[in-house]
């Protein structure tokens, strides 16, 4: 087995005293020689860390001791070296920033799928009424470029903020499908899906884990190309193992 574990992880939860929060965590990523990136906010945690296992489960084991983080999972994956160079942790205004405060997803989340359901649609081109299944993808353009799914939609977007425009003007085209939003590992889809419910769209889903959980259960299956990831080694593959950009970049579909 490789020696580092990759971690990627998030939380909706509220949060307070973020300045010794930051304090107290980066004293612990530090002293287990972690390195990444923590993102924290008044509406919750953003984390992609690595380090040798023991290190990092520790840390986990540490993190889940404060009943608000409790409930945090973490998507898992391997590499022969430290990705990250540096121990950051920021204080942000949001996760992902959307500039919607309506959009809450620690009150309620958006209805999900699982991989293995979705996998069941795609094989099958319809949800289990019968209605044709659309893949949305909510990332920005550069990171679609490494892969997506098999005629997914996007609407290449440069940043997140912009999604809620464009998905309203195509709400009307979309109506009579069933619409799938997935990112890399779901946070931007806990927005994403409760933002199409808000302004009506009715047969909405995310992917739970988004395109990092699916390969860990699923694989390549209606998958072309890698998944771009937030550290050095760019982009993952479906068995998780790490492929340059030049080997992993598509063509992929356009909204017109």
């Amino acid at each position: 087995m490789k020696p580092i574990l990759n971690i990627a992880a998030y939380l909706f939860v509220s949060l307070d005293h973020l300045p010794t929060l930051r304090s107290k965590m980066l004293e612990e990523c530090n002293t287990r020689e972690l390195k990444g990136t923590i993102l924290l906010t008044g509406e919750g945690i953003n984390l992609f860390l690595a380090g040798r296992e023991k290190e990092m489960r520790g840390f986990l084991d540490y993190l889940r001791s404060d009943p608000r983080f409790q409930s945090l999972t973490a998507k898992e994956s391997w590499s022969e070296q430290q990705p990250f160079k540096k121990m950051l942790i920021k204080l942000k205004a949001e996760i992902i920033r959307m500039n919607h405060p309506s959009i809450r997803p620690e009150e309620g989340r958006a209805n999900f799928i699982t991989s293995r359901k979705l996998q069941e649609w795609l094989d099958r081109g319809t949800d289990d009424l019968g209605r044709p299944v659309v893949m949305l993808d909510t990332r920005n353009a550069f990171e679609v470029e490494y892969g997506t799914f098999e005629n997914a939609l996007h609407f290449n977007i440069q940043k997140f903020t912009e999604f809620p425009e464009v998905i309203r003007t195509h709400k009307e085209k979309l109506a009579d499908k069933t619409i799938v939003s997935f990112c890399t590992g779901g946070i931007r889809c806990e927005k994403s899906g409760l933002y199409m419910r808000e302004i009506g769209m009715k047969h909405t889903y995310q992917l739970e884990g988004g395109i990092l959980k699916y390969f860990e259960e699923v694989g390549t299956a209606h998958y072309q190309g890698s998944c771009f990831v937030f550290d050095q080694r760019e982009a993952l593959e479906p068995n998780l193992d790490s492929i340059p950009f030049e080997e992993s970049k598509r063509k992929n579909i356009k909204v017109s």
